[in-house]
């Protein structure tokens, strides 16, 4: 069984008497341990799948289930619990908060699961430490390089062990030789069994991951798996300059 398995999902807006439709009858899965990128232009609904697919929003039609459990029947509070323990979110902003330090943000995850503060504090140095951030954990995110904060962002979506991590634009505010080093951490990170999904509209991103979905116009245009396709499935990390 996939981790996620979207059937026939619909996201429709109505804004000014006229419909518009984000998504228009995507059908996707994604296994366990897939490196995957989501890739399209601005207002393709490339944004609008990784919402639903990490249960930030809700289809308008079709049928979205996470590790065995359907989406559209959960409660808001269900779908909150689901998030904070199946699912990491990287965003290009980093969110990090600027008075906290390093291993607070990393903390923040675990605040409202119970955690106790011993063990929160164990998990955010563990989590530290696999994106080489564990010499910074008491610094600001101002005393930080955009590498340094993003790496602390991809130790926080880590933090709760999820199924699966997606990252929204995550080189988008770095230079290219960060940008590189961030993929490779993501490559290394799905080597080790993890799920990726990166969200992009960069083609040169995108063809670092084994399969690429690509979206225009709300639908499905072309699905490409480097396995499948007899393509090398190890990326070949060359941002341009």
């Amino acid at each position: 069984m996939a981790l996620i398995e979207l059937r026939n999902v619909s996201k429709i807006y109505h804004l000014g008497g006229e419909e518009i439709r984000a998504l228009d009858d995507v059908s996707l899965d994604i296994d366990i341990g897939e490196f995957i990128s989501i890739i399209g232009p601005s207002g393709s609904g490339k944004s609008t799948l990784m919402h639903i697919l990490g249960c930030l929003d809700s289809p308008s039609k079709g049928s979205v289930r996470l590790d065995g459990t359907m989406i559209e029947k959960a409660s808001e509070r269900e779908l909150a619990r689901l998030r904070n323990r199946m699912i990491g979110f990287v965003f290009q902003s980093f969110n990090l908060l600027p008075k906290l330090s390093v291993l607070q943000n990393v903390e923040l995850p675990m605040n409202y699961s119970g955690v106790s503060s011993h063990e929160r504090r164990e998990r955010a140095l563990q989590a530290l430490q696999m994106v080489g951030m564990e010499n910074r954990a008491k610094h600001r995110p101002m005393q930080l390089s955009g590498g340094q904060m993003q790496r602390t962002a991809i130790a926080r979506a880590l933090v709760n062990s999820p199924k699966i991590v997606f990252a929204d634009e995550p080189t988008g505010n770095l230079d290219s030789h960060t940008g590189e080093a961030i993929l490779q951490l993501f490559h290394k990170l799905s080597q080790e069994g993890r799920t990726i999904a990166l969200v992009t509209h960069d083609p040169e991103i995108a063809a670092f991951t084994p399969r690429r979905i690509e979206i225009r116009d709300g639908k499905i245009a072309t699905h490409v798996d480097s396995k499948l396709a007899g393509l090398a499935s190890e990326p070949r990390f060359s941002l341009p300059h």
